[in-house]
């Protein structure tokens, strides 16, 4: 399996850990967790990335989950999947990539849903905002004095549900072509950033987000490889 591995932050190379460093660094953001993107996505590729997550629960690492839609929307497939980490770390983040017919016509869409421990970076970069996580812009939304209720410039959180659980998130600023919430789920970040912004109304929908970790549905269909994960983002 061909993989591409580069900085969660920057999307710049990686050197991995060796005698004189022990932990996986970038020359721009310092130590990272490197990002790992399969070149290509199928059944094969997906079990393997699964089979990694477990692996950490197995050697008592949190583990990080493969958010999914289950079931996908209506013509969408799965473009591509990705983790953050090393040998030595773990898995710290995953993303899974998805593609199909836009909620509102107009061409096709793609949604990138990233689950990740405090301090990687990986929604941040996808978003297209400094990170490494949007703490701070979460508090102003759930804060700041903003327009109220019924005003036209007031943006109600995205619900979905996640897990089998309703789970909020925020819109939060982000590259002029996208658009992008975030939120928590079992104690993580929870990211989901749609190409193109008007994409974002996706998520209006009745969303369910699966952990591919627990059980990956064997009716998954795969598409042509994501170009956001593969570094064009």
């Amino acid at each position: 399996m061909s993989v591409v591995v580069s900085c969660p932050r920057c999307a710049g190379q990686v050197r991995l850990p060796d005698l004189m460093h022990p932990e996986s660094r970038c020359a721009r953001c310092g130590p990272v967790a490197p990002l790992h993107v399969p070149e290509h996505i199928g059944a094969e590729i997906m079990a393997s990335v699964v089979d990694r997550v477990v692996a950490d629960e197995k050697a008592e690492r949190p583990r990080v989950p493969l958010w999914c839609p289950w079931p996908l929307p209506q013509g969408w497939t799965v473009t591509g999947v990705g983790w953050a980490g090393d040998d030595a770390s773990g898995v710290r983040a995953t993303a899974v990539a998805c593609a199909g017919p836009a909620p509102l016509g107009g061409g096709p869409a793609e949604l990138l849903l990233v689950a990740e421990e405090p301090g990687v970076g990986l929604g941040a970069r996808f978003a297209g905002v400094s990170g490494p996580d949007p703490g701070p812009e979460l508090a102003e939304a759930l804060t700041g004095p903003g327009p109220g209720p019924g005003h036209p410039e007031h943006v109600e959180p995205a619900r979905i549900k996640v897990g089998g659980h309703p789970t909020p998130l925020w819109l939060v600023h982000s590259a002029a072509d996208r658009s992008a919430y975030a939120g928590e789920a079992r104690g993580m970040w929870l990211h989901a950033i749609a190409w193109p912004a008007s994409a974002g109304h996706l998520l209006a929908e009745d969303v369910v987000l699966h952990d591919l970790s627990e059980w990956t549905p064997p009716e998954l269909v795969y598409g042509a490889p994501s170009p956001n994960l593969h570094g064009r983002a």
